[in-house]
């Protein structure tokens, strides 16, 4: 499903995010933690790939429009369970 959201928000979450999250997502989906990454702003496409994720400049970073938004609510999910706790 497509997301809609700011960069700034997207970089948010990936710094909010426990250690080795972006490995545990990686292993989930069956990818690399460097894919991961990117999808987060990354651009390292030597070892990760491009997720779909388009970036458009303007205010707080600018948009970002996530093609699938999988990577990003298994993010969301796992900051949930960390508030939880």
């Amino acid at each position: 499903m497509t997301k809609t959201i700011t960069f700034n928000e997207l970089r948010s979450i990936k710094d909010r995010l426990p250690d080795g999250s972006m490995s545990l997502i990686a292993d989930r989906l069956n990818t690399t933690a460097q894919t991961v990454r990117n999808y987060f702003g990354g651009s390292n496409y030597e070892f990760g790939k491009n997720c779909g994720v388009h970036i458009e400049p303007g205010p707080d970073g600018g948009i970002v429009v996530l093609d699938d938004s999988t990577i990003y609510d298994m993010a969301v999910e796992i900051l949930q369970a960390q508030e939880a706790e």
